[in-house]
């Protein structure tokens, strides 16, 4: 047989089997979140409060309990999450906050925020609905749209002459 073949079938056969891998392990991380996200559902509860800031940073520079720092992966600590700073009630809380509800969060207004511990997974305004930012272009939507217009002031010099 030629050794290009076998080579082949050999290297086609490594990929399915990591294929199948990936597979089975995305149903089962699939499952746990799911179970997470009802865990967190069943806790929710909806508090009123002022939010002071808003940043992405460390685990461990957000100022945190220690019990949530320790509870965390070692290799998550270092990455950033969302965090925001507000005032329940009497006192001013450090929480974590979902990324999809980081972005709609407003800085110093009062909104009504679905917590879940210390983790925020929704949020309301209290007078008048949220805005949600503009999305920033990315890079290529930046290219098409200067050539674009490049394009553009060059067929106006054209209709010029």
């Amino acid at each position: 047989m030629n050794p290009w073949l076998i080579t082949m079938i050999v290297i086609c056969v490594i990929l399915i089997i990591g294929i199948v891998v990936l597979y089975i392990l995305g149903k089962k991380s699939q499952k746990k979140k799911e179970e997470q996200d009802a865990q967190i559902a069943a806790s929710a509860q909806t508090i009123s409060m002022l939010i002071i800031d808003k940043k992405r940073m460390r685990l461990k520079d957000a100022g945190l309990p220690a019990a949530i720092i320790e509870q965390t992966p070692k290799l998550l600590r270092r990455s950033k999450v969302p965090v925001v700073k507000a005032k329940a009630g009497p006192r001013i809380v450090t929480m974590l906050c979902d990324a999809a509800v980081f972005d709609i969060i407003p800085v110093k207004k009062e909104v009504k925020a679905v917590v879940s511990g210390l983790y925020i997974t929704g949020v309301k305004g209290i007078r008048g609905s949220l805005e949600a930012p503009a999305q920033k272009k990315g890079f290529m939507a930046k290219l098409r749209a200067k050539a674009a217009e490049a394009e553009a002031v060059k067929n106006s010099s054209k209709k010029k002459k």
